[in-house]
């Protein structure tokens, strides 16, 4: 009898221990969960020659951009998969493959031609999902949307599957149905606990729809069951921390930097890493707090050694919060050179909105709020583009804001103010309204 995933697809492999060992790194992967690695790892000592969790190796070294290491496993599962492997684990080994070396557009196309096939194979499928997959880094405007009419596609076939609940809940929050997509996935939390995607799912949801204590007491009371090392550890701390500032208790979102988001601290992938420290010192800084300079100086020389050159548009935008943070215009304009170079030579999927967003940040930081302004003003409705999730572009809309109050455009605050307070309840909303009564 030939073995199988966990999804009912065949996998090449004669030795059960292998296959059992595969079906857990997967389980493990999907839900964000320590011992994914040793899983895998497991999986192909005891086949070297089953090429799927070579593959799936390849992309966690992917998440912590390891990318040598990606494309040697990568290449590995290649060639095993050329002389054995049936029609399906060659589809799969080459989408991953080609998302593993950053070849988006081709992935993206080999994802849906794949799924076409086999929408059960939830490896391929996870790919464009997420506020980190391919189409959030596409450079497409709609890619919640996206998201959403992909899980609603192949539905179908999924049931009441833990891991497809939690993402396709999600994609439905993200594209602004947030009582339902709330309810979904806590419908595949409660299938798996052990699920860190859903429970960071939960709290986008609790986000949207203003949820600032439920959210809160969630990661009290989830928190502990997931190790530091779990890729999403500090990215779900992080949501506190923003619950915090939410009621203005700058001490505690210090605190929660302090203990994981810091570069002594975090066990984050580079990309989490960087972007949530970032974010969470602008917006403490943006709001009226005290944020040492030691900070942003440590996490500046971090962030420059992850991501000295620029490529994708996400971590350059937040590369230039520290760049605007640290006053260092020289590292800014050299950013800046060769995104407006990718720009002029259309290889710069999400527009000019990048460029844009760089200057409009240097504007702030220098307190030139009006020049912020002008900036963000004609590209507001793109910042989409540039991937992640609402709550971490939200930060772009809030310099926005700020930048509308310092510059003395009270009018345009306030109408901006009350579209925000229509959309979701903020306490911090909320406080800023009433000051401009």
């Amino acid at each position: 009898m030939a073995l199988e995933d966990r999804f009912g697809l065949p996998l090449t492999t004669t030795s059960d221990e292998a296959a059992s060992a595969y079906r857990e790194g997967v389980d493990l992967m999907l839900a964000g969960w320590t011992g994914t690695v040793e899983a895998l790892e497991c999986a192909i000592a005891a086949d070297p020659d089953f090429a799927l969790p070579h593959i799936a190796r390849a992309r966690v070294h992917a998440f912590y951009q390891q990318g040598d290491l990606a494309r040697q496993k990568a290449a590995t599962a290649r060639g095993i998969v050329a002389r054995r492997g049936t029609e399906r684990e060659r589809s799969h080994v080459e989408t991953l493959a080609l998302a593993i070396e950053g070849r988006g557009p081709d992935a993206i196309a080999a994802m849906f031609k794949h799924i076409e096939s086999w929408p059960r194979d939830a490896v391929v499928l996870s790919l464009p999902l997420g506020a980190f997959g391919l189409f959030a880094f596409s450079g497409m405007a709609d890619h919640d949307r996206a998201r959403h009419e992909l899980c609603e596609r192949v539905a179908q076939h999924y049931g009441e599957d833990w891991w497809f609940l939690t993402m396709s809940g999600w994609a439905l929050t993200e594209n602004g149905d947030v009582a339902r997509g709330r309810k979904i996935t806590e419908r595949g939390f409660d299938l798996r606990r052990a699920n860190a995607h859903a429970a960071h799912a939960v709290l986008h949801a609790m986000f949207e729809d203003g949820s600032i204590e439920a959210a809160d007491r969630l990661v009290e009371e989830w928190i502990p069951t997931y190790d530091r090392a779990g890729i999403l550890h500090g990215h779900i701390l992080w949501h506190q921390a923003l619950g915090a500032l939410e009621h203005g208790d700058s001490a505690r979102a210090l605190a929660i930097y302090a203990d994981v988001l810091q570069p002594s601290a975090t066990q984050a992938p580079p990309l989490n890493a960087i972007t949530d420290g970032a974010s969470l010192l602008w917006r403490l800084s943006a709001y009226g707090h005290a944020v040492p300079k030691t900070l942003w100086a440590e996490a500046d020389a971090t962030a420059q050694k992850l991501f000295p050159k620029p490529g994708l548009p996400f971590a350059d935008v937040h590369m230039a919060l520290f760049a605007a943070a640290t006053q260092n215009q020289e590292a800014l304009a050299a950013r800046l050179a060769v995104i407006e170079q990718r720009l002029g030579d259309g290889k710069l999927p999400a527009g000019p909105v990048v460029p844009a967003i760089c200057r409009a940040l240097a504007a702030f930081a220098n307190e030139n709020y009006a020049a912020c302004v002008r900036e963000l003003e004609p590209v507001c409705n793109e910042v989409v583009r540039i991937g992640g999730s609402h709550a971490q572009r939200e930060l772009i809309e809030d310099t926005f804001l700020v930048a509308l109050m310092r510059s003395g455009e009270l009018p345009r605050a306030r109408k901006l103010l009350d579209t925000r307070l229509h959309r979701r309840p903020s306490l911090r909303d909320t406080r800023w309204r009433a000051a401009m009564a």
